[in-house]
């Protein structure tokens, strides 16, 4: 009977292993897959602004394309996080969307999937401001803005896929019930084995809680969009995204820093180890620090 035992035990432990490495590949893949889209999603932000047109007469419209862009960016971001969201919360962190018309909120609540809507929006604005000289890029360098969406949506896609598509029923059902037989048979086999009640009942419980534990450990990584502990922090990633956006839109992140271009020296390129806090205070301290004087064009 005991060796029954190892060998029930033996396969029984080989599924529960096999779950966590799938449950933990689950975990890791949502985490991946979220940072990703937000990367490239970032990365047209960022490569947008760059685009837009320096000529003082299209300032105006260039600041109502880049507001409007940097809140259609967060609400598209928010929208693929509520599609994979499992928490009860789902009200996230959003740039204001005050001065959005109605209709076009209404569209997108009731649409079979807002991303696509709220993408297809970035992309109708994206054309209108190239049409209208807001944005001035050759069309080559500005068709990888539509490749970043692009890949975006497909990364949601496969995002979505985690919590759309859980581990298959007939595995969690045999593993629960294997773990149930396994639980029952080695309280009689250790009875009938060990003399002494005491240490028979703590063979028992280290080697069922082993397997328990392994068990709900797998539970807990298999669905990581989640209120749980252990789950991917939504709530906070859609927080970090905000405060990217909304750095690229500082004056000082709209042109390049001034730099005082001496051949000569440049040519050196020198090289030294350098904190920056300890050089932008000894540069206070000189007083030879120079400071932006006016807004960027």
């Amino acid at each position: 009977v005991s060796d029954r035992l190892r060998d029930f035990s033996f396969v029984l432990g080989f599924l529960i292993v096999f779950r966590v490495q799938t449950a933990y590949a689950r975990w890791w893949e949502a985490g991946t897959l979220l940072q990703q889209l937000r990367g490239e999603w970032f990365n047209s932000f960022s490569s947008l602004l760059a685009f837009c047109n320096n000529d003082p007469e299209k300032w105006p419209e260039v600041e109502r394309f880049q507001h409007f862009l940097i809140r259609l960016i967060s609400l598209l971001y928010a929208n693929a996080l509520k599609q994979v969201s499992a928490m009860k919360d789902n009200a996230f962190e959003l740039i204001s969307i005050e001065g959005f018309d109605l209709d076009s909120l209404e569209a997108m609540i009731k649409a079979h999937d807002s991303c696509e809507l709220v993408a297809q929006w970035i992309q109708r604005l994206i054309v209108d401001a190239n049409t209208k000289d807001i944005i001035k890029i050759a069309p080559p360098i500005l068709s990888r803005v539509y490749d970043q969406l692009g890949r975006g949506i497909v990364r949601l896609n496969n995002a979505r896929k985690i919590r759309q598509f859980p581990i298959p029923f007939p595995l969690a059902q045999m593993v629960a019930l294997m773990l149930l037989m396994h639980l029952v048979v080695t309280v009689f086999v250790t009875a009938s084995k060990i003399d002494s009640a005491a240490i028979g009942a703590g063979f028992t419980f280290v080697i069922v809680l082993a397997f328990w534990s392994i068990h709900f450990i797998a539970l807990e990584l298999e669905q990581p969009y989640g209120d749980d502990p252990n789950d991917l922090p939504l709530h906070e990633m859609m927080t970090d995204l905000n405060q990217s956006l909304s750095g690229l839109l500082k004056p000082v992140a709209l042109s390049p820093p001034l730099y005082d271009f001496d051949l000569d020296r440049a040519c050196k390129l020198e090289k030294s180890r350098c904190d920056f806090h300890t050089h932008v205070t000894d540069l206070k301290a000189s007083g030879k620090g120079r400071r932006r004087t006016s807004k960027p064009a």
